[in-house]
């Protein structure tokens, strides 16, 4: 790039040669004070009497041939990074935002973003990876710092990208999963309706369906008699709630050789939910345990793991130690568990 200073006076000497040079500063009209152009605006032949009406110079660049347009990198830097699920919006101040077309789990490739964010002049910047997003969310966005970058960094941007096994940033839809509920904790009618009402708005806004509710006694052959009912009438999820996982004889945990199962993880590294135990059957099929917190709310560990298994992810032993970063789920949190009042949202872009 080649700095260039514009007077008003280069207009009538210079015309059509300004044509093309980007302007590096925000410019206002002298009058109005109004904006007259933005940073990064590529001056046309129809600009230039507002440019010989200014009483100020104004910076530019000519670029070199090897130059990128901020605009275009950022349009480039967007269709790079995102994958299924993700669609660009038109530039604003030079910058592309990315939102979600669909429902689901958004991964990010926390690596990768860092990576590449260490390039000159590269900003791409994300969601954190994990979370649940519903259409129209802003997930993540697509700039550079100065007015044109050269080709050969966005190059080696993608160099780096490519051959990863998935793209730095998606959303994968949540499966419409079949969830049988047993329930070991005796409820009065009243709580035991709420319960169902808010275990059917929960599965329902990932897609999926409640096969039935098993309220049985705390004893674990009626718990796996219960599963092994609905897993045989095509449940791909179980859930338990009620139970003590500090008592090594509680029903439902004693009942996961029953019905196939074994346990993955005892407590998760978080609050509220510590409570929480997630296991798998030899088949797959996940079983998630609701600590009796984790029954009305909507702000618990259980809300942070089940968008996880929804989306169909196998959640291992180390995805629930990582809960304990981050693990302290305050109301200032909110903004990590899946929004079930809505549906999608409609997010303008910042100026």
């Amino acid at each position: 790039m080649e700095p260039v200073i514009i007077c008003p006076d280069d207009v009538s000497r210079l015309g059509n040669e300004l044509t093309g040079l980007i302007i590096t500063q925000e410019v206002n009209a002298p009058q109005s004070r109004r904006r007259a152009f933005h940073k990064g605006h590529r001056i046309a032949a129809g600009d230039l009497p507002t440019i010989a009406a200014l009483d100020h110079a104004i910076h530019a660049v000519r670029l070199a041939d090897d130059d990128v347009h901020e605009e275009d990198a950022a349009r480039f830097l967007a269709d790079l990074i995102r994958g299924d699920g993700l669609r660009p919006r038109t530039p604003v101040q030079s910058r592309i935002n990315i939102i979600a077309e669909h429902k689901g789990l958004l991964r990010v490739d926390a690596e990768a973003v860092i990576a590449i964010d260490t390039f000159t002049g590269i900003g791409v910047f994300t969601m954190p990876d994990r979370l649940p997003v519903v259409p129209g969310k802003i997930v993540a966005g697509a700039k550079i710092a100065p007015v044109a970058i050269p080709r050969t960094t966005l190059d080696e941007v993608a160099t780096y990208l490519k051959g990863r096994e998935h793209p730095l940033i998606r959303v994968k839809p949540f499966l419409p999963l079949v969830t049988g509920v047993v329930v070991t904790e005796g409820l009065n009618p009243k709580i035991r309706e709420r319960f169902e009402e808010v275990v059917c708005t929960k599965i329902g806004w990932y897609g999926g369906s409640v096969l039935r509710f098993a309220h049985v006694e705390n004893v674990p052959d009626q718990v796996a008699n219960a599963a092994n009912a609905m897993l045989a009438e095509g449940a791909t999820l179980i859930l338990t709630a009620g139970g003590n996982i500090m008592d090594p004889l509680d029903a439902s945990i004693q009942a996961l050789p029953g019905f196939d199962a074994s346990l993955l993880r005892l407590g998760a590294p978080a609050h509220p939910g510590s409570m929480f135990w997630l296991g798998y059957t030899n088949a797959g099929i996940p079983v998630v345990n609701l600590a009796t917190c984790s029954m009305y709310s909507r702000s618990t560990v259980a809300d942070l793991v089940l968008p996880w298994v929804m989306a169909g992810e196998r959640v291992t032993n180390t995805d629930m130690a990582s809960l304990g970063y981050g693990g302290l789920l305050d109301r200032n949190m909110s903004w990590r568990f899946p929004p079930y009042d809505e549906d999608s949202v409609d997010e303008p872009d910042e100026e």
